[in-house]
């Protein structure tokens, strides 16, 4: 077993039938296509609030929400660069025989853009609500997405592995 829980490569190879620069390739293959919804979205996001501040309406919003504005954009900005940083890190170690270092990075960087962008995404909608509904609405609808999104994520993700290892008895 890796340090992650998943099976070892030379079980996995054993179990499908591939050699271990196979299986590195699969995993590299199945990690972009992960990372091609994900990069998708938080580009949309980051597009989307970085022309606010070109919108008339803009100009009303108060100090606070203002200073929640640019902590999303900077959460948003920040979930871009880590969710398209496995593309520069391919680039850098393309031809060095490096693809499993690649593939260990690149998930563990997937996975911190994915939480940047979770915290970006409650954040505008605690903007959202915090605009249109107020301060009170604006705290409970963020901690409300944020907390659909841990258990969307991650809690379900953990507990289908967790099942997962339990029926093959890993």
């Amino acid at each position: 077993m890796t340090e992650d829980g998943a099976p070892d490569g030379a079980d996995a190879a054993r179990a499908r039938g591939e050699t271990q620069a196979e299986r590195t390739d699969r995993n590299w293959s199945e990690l972009l296509q992960e990372l091609r919804v994900a990069q998708t979205g938080v580009q949309l996001l980051t597009a989307f609030l970085l022309s606010l501040p070109f919108q008339q309406r803009f100009t009303t919003l108060n100090h606070e929400q203002r200073s929640l504005y640019l902590a999303v954009v900077l959460l948003s900005a920040g979930a871009t660069g880590l969710l398209v940083m496995p593309v520069s890190i391919h680039r850098a170690v393309f031809g060095h025989r490096e693809k499993q270092t690649l593939v260990r990075v690149a998930s563990r960087v997937a996975q911190a853009g994915l939480a940047l962008l979770a915290l970006a995404l409650a954040g505008v909608v605690a903007l959202i609500f915090d605009v249109v509904e107020g301060r009170m609405a604006a705290i409970v609808a963020g901690a409300a997405a944020l907390a659909l999104l841990v258990v969307l994520w991650a809690i379900v993700p953990m507990a289908v592995r967790l099942r997962g290892n339990r029926d093959t008895g890993r």
